[in-house]
């Protein structure tokens, strides 16, 4: 199998397998199972592009082609959106969307690539759709899912006409989703990354967006998606380690801001020598050959004193029933029967939530 196909075969699986895309700390972080039910009453701080393009991801046809309305606008992501938001507010879940603003510089390199991997992936789709092959057709679509301009501003106006509050960050979307639960402004924040924890998450949980019973790409295997819970103060404890020294394991490892980290080094490697030589600095020299191309401390700096705003109000409102049905089933040719029933889920969620036949005090 060619290099680049099972490149894209393991990306696609990490949409359905919950393996993180960000820093690889899956090795290092205890993580307590959940069902979504056991976080009733808890409200999230959702990083909003992370769930947009998994279900851009998830959401096709069995070619692979994304679910479009007439106008040939893809509304893959306003289908994920609406049908797992209604999902947790039934459960009694008070979701909060944070959207990405501007990159950070030193994320370049990493954005240059991952469009290079879509860039590829649309070239092998194409190919199998004349090949007919559907299966690797659909495995190839999954890579080439962009995020375009349009389908941010229909999500959030989407999220004003269910109620849901979203906020808008100066820079990256899980810093400002961390930052909200230090505020104490809500309890978890949710990615499948855990890049949150470099920017001192006190609470995560993953899967949160794609839970339930996924088929794994090209095989004919099905796996249960189930939320996680990670807790900041377990990792430190456990990893014998301070929040300062988690971020140069990180570093070591690779992020979004040094793709490739140190090559060859695993977490367990990176967690070891930071453990007997306190910094990453102090470790590098132990390191043979070792190439790390950006400075250290200007990528500490990102996680550290992140770019995040605290000009946001979190208020979450009664659906209106009849704008969304007005925007997504008559505009984007949405069945007016399934949106219906979504809404009628988030109103009895709420309602179950108190314990009342009214939404007045759920929505403060």
């Amino acid at each position: 199998m060619p290099r680049l196909r099972k490149f894209i075969i393991s990306v696609s699986c990490l949409y359905f397998t919950g393996v993180v895309l960000g820093v690889n700390l899956r090795d290092l972080v205890p993580k307590t199972i959940v069902k979504l039910e056991d976080l009733s009453g808890k409200s999230i701080a959702i990083d909003a592009y992370n769930a947009l393009y998994q279900f851009l991801a998830i959401i096709r046809q069995p070619d692979g082609t994304p679910l479009k309305d007439a106008g040939g606008r893809i509304t893959s992501h306003l289908s994920g959106l609406l049908y797992r938001t209604s999902n947790l507010v039934e459960m009694g879940i008070k979701p909060v969307y944070v959207f990405d603003g501007a990159p950070p510089a030193l994320k370049e390199v990493e954005i240059k690539r991952r469009m290079k991997v879509k860039e590829e992936a649309l070239v092998r789709y194409e190919q199998a759709l004349r090949e007919g092959k559907t299966e690797e057709a659909r495995v190839y679509a999954q890579a080439t899912s962009h995020l375009k301009d349009y389908m941010a501003e229909d999500s959030k106006k989407l999220l004003d006409l269910m109620g849901i509050p979203w906020v808008q960050a100066p820079s990256e979307g899980e810093a400002q989703a961390a930052h909200l639960v230090k505020r104490g402004d809500t309890d978890f924040c949710a990615s499948q990354d855990y890049d949150s924890l470099l920017f001192g998450a006190p609470k995560l949980v993953r899967n949160l967006t794609i839970t339930g019973r996924r088929k794994l790409p090209s095989k004919n295997i099905y796996i249960e998606v189930i939320p996680e819970v990670v807790e900041m103060e377990n990792v430190l404890k456990g990893c014998g380690i301070t929040y300062e020294q988690l971020i140069d394991v990180g570093i070591l490892i690779g992020t979004d801001f040094n793709p490739d980290g140190i090559k060859g080094l695993g977490p367990k490697t990176a967690l070891k020598l930071i453990k007997e030589h306190e910094t990453l600095e102090n470790a590098l020299p132990h390191l043979k050959n070792a190439e790390f191309p950006a400075e250290p401390q200007r990528i500490r700096e990102i996680f550290l004193r992140p770019k995040v705003t605290d000009n946001y109000r979190i208020e979450w409102k009664e659906p209106n029933t009849e704008g969304v049905i007005d925007f997504i089933c008559r505009e984007r040719d949405f069945s007016e029967e399934r949106v219906r029933k979504a809404i009628e889920k988030m109103l009895k969620g709420t309602e179950k939530l108190k314990g009342k036949t009214t939404l007045e005090k759920w929505f403060v």
